[in-house]
């Protein structure tokens, strides 16, 4: 099983962390992960830690679909995989509705239809195999339609070939972790509890019946996002990781749209979930991270002492040498732990 470290967004008057990446490297971390939301991009900060690293391989985690046609997306990926020596991997995330709509403005839509055309779409760019033509329900090439001139026409990228570019999916409902298994290379869970990996399980097994490339399940990566958070006061530790699925569960989303809140109460804290809803969108997000539940925060993260770290490890690694993850996604505070984790968690 790898290890890879989620760095999260660009902070306020941040700096990308360059120093951190280099101690991953180091210590033998198989890669980083950037995301973003409405502030920093991703891709600028994938481009800046590529260029100050050696082998550690950086993803996106994740680049928001609808932000970029896929047309930009296979010329990034394939120009950053020509300027790293192929160690750039492309993040794809359909965000959500508040965002796409509210920030991009652009049209929600069918977020698993997009990510199956938006896939294609780039699996034939990078290939290059000749100029590129699709005609499906989201994207068109060469775009048709009120506003356009008729003058487009197929083109095939000036790049060399680039088909080995890997493509993640952060997919969570039933249907993208189908579409995912289908037609990705891995997919990226925001959460997961390792002794129920079933509430993924088959939906990627579907996934993977449909593949036609002939891949399967051994060629794909589960590479769940976890929590952690080290010190003796088991409780202290708890509370930043309650106060992050709080947002999620609480307030990533309309209360009728957010599917972070569904996939809580289809991992059995519907009660839980609806109360944590409540509470966060009346306002008071302190009493909504109360509400999280001790069992969830023990189930999808790792918290509390290094020894106690190192017990609840052990079902993650069983679930590395069985063949069900190939890289477990660390979200860490606490780089002086990098070494330690390392060591607990590579066999």
């Amino acid at each position: 099983m790898r290890i890879g470290l989620n760095m999260g967004f660009l902070k306020k008057f941040g700096v990308a962390p360059v120093e951190l990446v280099n101690q991953a490297e180091a210590l033998g971390y198989d890669s980083v992960w950037v995301g973003e939301a409405y502030g920093s991009d991703a891709v600028s900060i994938a481009a800046w830690l590529l260029s100050r690293s050696k082998r550690i391989r950086v993803g996106t985690a994740i680049m928001q679909m609808s932000a970029r046609t896929p047309a930009t997306t296979a010329m990034t990926a394939m120009t950053l995989a020509e300027l790293s020596g192929n160690r750039f991997i492309v993040g794809l995330g359909a965000s959500g509705p508040q965002v796409v709509e509210g920030w991009h403005g652009v049209p929600y839509g069918k977020p698993v239809t997009r990510l199956r055309e938006y896939v294609q779409i780039m699996r034939m760019i990078m290939a290059r195999e000749g100029p590129v033509s699709f005609d499906g329900e989201v994207y068109q090439l060469p775009c048709r339609g009120e506003g356009t001139t008729g003058l487009g026409k197929p083109l095939k990228s000036t790049l060399k070939p680039a088909p080995a570019i890997p493509i993640y999916s952060a997919s969570f409902t039933p249907g993208g972790i189908a579409a995912s298994a289908e037609i990705a290379d891995g997919v990226c869970p925001i959460w997961l509890n390792p002794d129920r990996y079933d509430l993924i399980g088959q939906h990627l097994d579907r996934g993977f019946s449909r593949r036609t490339d002939g891949k399967t399940a051994a060629d794909f990566d589960v590479m769940p996002s976890v929590p952690v958070a080290i010190g003796e006061d088991l409780e202290a530790c708890r509370q930043p990781i309650k106060a992050y699925l709080a947002l999620y569960i609480g307030g990533m989303g309309a209360r009728d749209k957010n599917f972070y809140n569904r996939y809580a109460r289809e991992s059995g804290y519907e009660e839980a979930a609806i109360r944590i809803q409540d509470l966060y969108l009346a306002g008071d997000k302190a009493a909504a991270a109360a509400a999280v539940p001790d069992e969830l925060v023990d189930e999808i993260s790792l918290v509390g002492p290094l020894g106690r770290i190192a017990e609840r490890a052990e079902a993650w690694k069983a679930l590395g040498r069985d063949g069900r993850i190939g890289t477990l996604q660390l979200n860490l505070q606490q780089p002086e732990y990098l070494s330690a984790l390392a060591d607990i968690l590579c066999d």
